[in-house]
């Protein structure tokens, strides 16, 4: 394996799912009337597109390989081999429905690190949100994953629907052993409200505070990724974080890393500064080369004194909320983040 930085590559390969969830983008950024996969031809090609990218840029390519569900695709196998055979590490983001024992040991013999599921609600939201027995067949993959030495990754959508679940949820995700638990912002389109008001949010993540530092006090084995940019302002305010000392101005250390270290690559071959700002079409992978979208397209993405309201704050360089949740709601990448509670 390469010492080089890894850059990611989000890679939906395929449209098909078992599940037709109500927060799907899939379907936001235009009226999709068919699901589409990418062909072996495509794949390969695309893939050789990232490599050229990270050839040029002295990176190794880390792939988040999901659809839909990717197992779906009749060429995923074939796929993870190639991935195995050239070195690539990788991350699978899917459902549960088609993981045996069998399918996770020959995932981890391809090189995948972790598989991602979701949780969005306790059992009656969450098959709500998703489809009935999805709420059981994604507790009962946790172990099954753990016990083919994969990492079992569950990641929350939030949103006014399941707000108030969340703290069940952490406690949930515990008590079946994930290895990881994240919860991210549901995107909203059109210019809608997630429905969660900003001090509504500052109150979940301080609960959630609470009961991840009581956890990793008695040495729980999950791991609380702060994943949402707005911890950063939280444990700032809360004296758990401070701007270091000899910070440069002007350099950008965290936050988003749209624009910075992120491409997302779609079925249909659409290249998107990230896959859940609204309108974030850069290129077309197979049309296109990366390394020239990075130093072309992707610059409307880097204007960090464009944030209407990040640039007159003192956490400007590491936090900047979340943009896609800002475009999503005000049709704009340097709109205020709707969660935001600082007056600056």
């Amino acid at each position: 394996m390469s010492s080089k930085r890894t850059f990611s590559f989000q890679w939906h390969i395929t449209d098909d799912c078992d599940q037709r969830c109500q927060h799907c983008y899939i379907f936001q950024i235009e009226s999709r009337d068919r699901l589409v996969r990418m062909t072996w031809g495509q794949m390969q090609e695309t893939l050789a597109n990232m490599e050229e990218f990270c050839a040029r840029f002295g990176r190794e390519p880390y792939l988040y390989i999901t659809g839909g569900d990717p197992l779906l695709h009749p060429d995923f196998w074939r796929l993870m081999e190639l991935l195995e055979e050239k070195g690539y590490r990788s991350t699978v983001m899917g459902n549960p429905f088609h993981l045996t024992p069998e399918v996770c040991t020959r995932m981890k013999a391809c090189g995948v690190v972790r598989y991602q599921l979701s949780i969005d609600g306790m059992r009656e939201t969450h098959d709500w949100f998703r489809m009935p027995g999805s709420f059981d067949a994604t507790l009962a993959a946790i172990p099954m994953l753990r016990r083919a030495g994969l990492r079992a990754v569950i990641m929350t959508t939030v949103s006014g629907v399941n707000i108030d679940e969340v703290p069940d949820i952490v406690d949930l995700v515990v008590e079946h052993g994930a290895n990881v638990f994240a919860f991210g912002r549901y995107v909203p389109g059109a210019g809608k409200s997630n429905g969660i008001e900003p001090y509504r949010y500052r109150a979940l993540l301080d609960v959630c505070h609470h009961k991840f530092k009581r956890y990793e006090d008695a040495g729980c084995d999950t791991y609380f990724n702060r994943k949402d940019h707005l911890w950063t302002l939280y444990e700032y305010e809360e004296g758990l974080w401070r701007i270091p000392d000899g910070a440069e101005e002007g350099k950008v250390y965290g936050g988003c890393n749209c624009g910075s270290g992120h491409f997302t690559v779609t079925s249909r071959g659409e290249v998107l500064a990230c896959r859940r700002v609204v309108g974030s079409n850069v290129g077309d992978v197979y049309k296109d080369r990366l390394s020239d979208l990075w130093c072309g397209k992707m610059e409307d993405y880097r204007n960090f004194g464009g944030f209407e309201k990040c640039s007159r704050c003192e956490l400007l360089a590491w936090c900047r909320g979340c943009p896609a949740v800002a475009s999503g709601t005000n049709g704009s990448f340097y709109a205020p983040d709707p969660q935001c509670w600082k007056d600056v």
